[in-house]
């Protein structure tokens, strides 16, 4: 399937209701289960990741087929540890072929019993839970910050607790402040001082709890924003004091593309004031790995060259995402260069001959290359998405939204 997206104006107004965040979701599901909580969760991520992680938390089953949902499987790796059963867990072909080794490793060190049912260092697992006893963990913190989340939920209720090092520069730090932050809501404590993060043995404390907006998703209406001639649009939801590392963004917007952020009781509102055009745009998306690919396809449809690092870990996502951006922004005749591994430049040349018209965008069972192309058709005549359900994994009603405030989707 495909779908031929329009836009007849760069006029964008009206209002959106976002979906809710689907990692403070994924965390709270999670620690609402190691704390008993009698109390359901408001407001939860109407994702496919979060509907896995969910149902599997819900199940009378020991056997769970997570597909591509990366976080369910790191978050539950560490959850089944330490419950008592024997459980099986796998996922789709890509899933199968994204490392857990360093998790696994992690886990086995306080104890868990975990085996590796087909590669080593892949899923899927077949995992023995039962009590784990804490001790010191040397954790390299510049791989995904889910792993680093994954063992600090399950801390609080290790015999001893856990201290977890981390080792060399630490990548999307605010996911891992975010976990300990709702960790927090809960009633646990913990020290981080320097690279070092202590929790103790403690209980969570069951409490009524409602997901905020999500700010991934809002980079998207951002970057519409950005390409309009005119907007005035709210996203409900949003919070621009927010749990969440990506709420950056709206510095960077307001910076770079003159998209004005302001909280109007619940709500975000979107408008334009005048900036200077950069002549060059750079950003270290460390801490920010998930909003990279609408800010390489918004800078090309701006026809602003860029430098961006801090992009490691987009190789092991549901795709490699610096090979697929690679890939699909040729086809808008910008040409990707990886000058080191995480970098990705470009220096603001269009090459026509390479131009296809209409491009179109495959999205290799990735999420988010759907939904960062889609905005580039308030520049292009018409920009046509191979595969555009996969969206349904973090933004379900994204096309919908779309159709609200005046873009045309036909498929084909």
């Amino acid at each position: 399937m495909q779908y031929n997206i329009t836009k007849p104006d760069r006029f964008l107004k009206g209002e959106v209701t976002l979906p809710s965040s689907k990692s403070i979701s994924n965390r709270v599901l999670i620690i609402n289960s190691l704390s008993y909580s009698p109390y359901s969760i408001e407001n939860l991520s109407d994702s496919d990741d979060t509907s896995v992680l969910e149902k599997v938390l819900n199940s009378n089953t020991s056997h769970f087929d997570i597909g591509h949902a990366g976080t369910a499987m790191r978050f539950l790796t560490a959850f089944l540890s330490k419950i008592a059963g024997e459980w099986t867990v796998t996922g789709s072909q890509r899933m199968q072929q994204r490392p857990i080794g360093i998790l696994v490793d992690a886990l086995r060190k306080l104890g868990a019993s975990i085996e590796y049912l087909g590669e080593d260092g892949f899923p899927p697992l077949r995992i023995l839970g039962s009590a784990l006893t804490g001790t010191e963990i040397a954790l390299d913190g510049s791989i995904s910050s889910q792993y680093i989340s994954a063992l600090l939920m399950i801390a609080p209720t290790i015999r001893g607790g856990m201290t977890l090092k981390l080792l060399n520069r630490i990548t999307s730090k605010p996911y891992i402040e975010l976990t300990l932050q709702l960790m927090k809501q809960f009633g646990v404590e913990y020290t981080w001082i320097g690279n070092e993060i202590r929790i103790e043995e403690q209980h969570y404390k069951p409490i009524k709890f409602e997901v905020e907006a999500d700010w991934s998703g809002a980079s998207y209406w951002y970057a519409m924003a950005a390409l309009s001639d005119e907007c005035d649009l709210s996203l409900k939801g949003l919070r621009l004091k927010s749990l969440q590392g990506d709420s950056t963004q709206s510095e960077w917007f307001r910076e770079y593309f003159g998209v004005y952020s302001v909280q109007e009781g619940n709500d975000v509102r979107l408008t334009k004031i005048d900036v200077p055009t950069p002549r060059n745009i750079e950003i270290n998306f460390i801490e920010n790995p998930d909003i990279a690919q609408t800010f390489a396809v918004l800078a090309v449809c701006k026809k602003i060259p860029f430098h961006f690092s801090g992009l490691l870990t987009l190789k092991i996502k549901e795709t490699d995402r610096i090979l697929a951006l690679q890939n699909e922004i040729s086809k808008l005749g910008a040409i990707l260069t990886e000058p080191t591994s995480g970098d990705l430049l470009w220096n603001g040349a269009i090459e026509t001959n390479l131009v296809h018209d209409p491009p179109v965008v495959k999205t290799y069972h990735d999420h988010r290359m759907a939904l960062a192309f889609a905005p580039a058709s308030m520049v292009y005549p018409q920009v046509i998405i191979d595969d555009p359900l996969v969206i349904t994994k973090s933004y379900p009603g994204y096309w919908n939204d779309l159709k609200k405030v005046g873009f045309e989707i036909e498929e084909s």
